[in-house]
């Protein structure tokens, strides 16, 4: 039986349409419409604004589809001195890479809500935030999971072959593992991939991290601001090891349960990240990240399609990864936990 919007559900979706084509400065927000530059950055940060690592890293607007990357940052020392009566000054190269470049491609952020879901949310007085809250918090989603698994832009992507998103763009351990190969570690003693356990590539988790970080410039690599972002298998066969030998300790319990004991590995924060591989570690700084977008190029529509009983609303934009300084970045991967001897004794 075709499912219809309640009167009342009808009555807040209009009134939400009109709110939209107010804010968007446009008469009708259910037909294709461009976003104005300023606009558009309120829209990109309401949607950093719904997941903590997009808050973390830059997320900002670029004029052109392709130009020089925004954050270059100086990788190494500057300060010296010239004697000005034999020879002139000479400012240091800002990027000891060649790579500054970006490059965006065209992004597609289409949402579809299902009227039961719409009925739901019209029962409540905040019904325009929460409809705006499920748009934004979707595509924030998405954007961490392409900056993690995107290896490549189609031109016609399919979610089923690549449920990651692995095919809307090139992400930030793609690039890596293209641009800088030998800042990205993928097998060890056994090939294809790096074990972790007694007997292993790596005995702990501290150690893991330790190499992983030797692989960042040495002139970056002491400059306070590296972070370690942990896959979740990584972390939880640590958490089990810790269960094993202090668990039965009540106080140690807790410490394990509150995070205490993994604050650091490898001496960096540590963090884990939804949508990061459960099996990798990635060293780098936060501001390091980027995610680029044409302030010019966003573009959406929210239309009613009784064809399929939902509310949908698209948005497209011009979108890119961006590694700010390649040599501040460094990935292990592939990594196998071994089982655990004490465990099994």
């Amino acid at each position: 039986m075709a499912q219809a919007l309640s009167p009342n559900a009808v009555a807040k979706y209009e009134l939400l349409q009109a709110d939209m084509a107010e804010s968007y400065g446009v008469d009708d927000a259910s037909k294709h419409f461009s976003v104005e530059p300023s606009t558009a950055q309120e829209l990109n940060d309401a949607i950093t604004a719904r997941a903590d690592f997009l808050e973390r890293i830059n997320v900002v607007p670029v004029s052109e589809i392709k130009g020089e990357k925004v954050f270059i940052g100086v990788n190494g020392p500057v300060t010296g001195r010239t004697n000005t009566k034999l020879k002139d000054r000479e400012a240091k190269d800002a990027s000891g890479l060649d790579n500054t470049q970006y490059e965006l491609v065209d992004t597609h952020s289409d949402v579809g809500l299902p009227y039961a879901k719409i009925d739901a949310w019209a029962k409540f007085p905040d019904f325009a935030d929460r409809y705006s809250a499920a748009v934004q918090k979707r595509i924030a989603q998405d954007r961490i999971m392409i900056g993690f698994h995107g290896t490549h832009a189609a031109a016609d992507t399919d979610p089923v072959a690549y449920p990651k998103l692995q095919d809307v763009n090139k992400g930030w351990l793609q690039q890596a593992r293209e641009q800088i190969p030998a800042q990205v570690l993928k097998e060890g003693k056994v090939a294809g991939k790096i074990t972790l356990g007694v007997g292993g590539d790596y005995a702990n988790l501290d150690a893991l991290v330790h190499d992983t970080k030797q692989m960042v410039d040495e002139n970056l690599r002491d400059d306070g601001d590296l972070i370690a972002i942990i896959g979740s298998d990584l972390l939880a066969a640590d958490k089990a090891k810790l269960y094993t030998k202090q668990g039965d300790t009540p106080t140690e319990k807790e410490r394990i349960e509150s995070a205490q004991v993994i604050a650091t590995y490898g001496g960096l924060p540590s963090f884990t990240v939804p949508n990061f591989p459960v099996n990798a570690v990635l060293v780098s700084s936060w501001d390091n990240l980027s995610i680029y977008f044409q302030d010019t190029s966003w573009r959406k529509q929210t239309i009613d399609n009784p064809k399929r009983s939902r509310v949908e609303d698209y948005n497209s934009r011009n979108e890119g990864y961006v590694i700010e300084q390649l040599e501040k970045f460094a990935l292990t991967e592939n990594v196998e936990v071994l089982p655990d001897p004490e465990a099994e004794a």
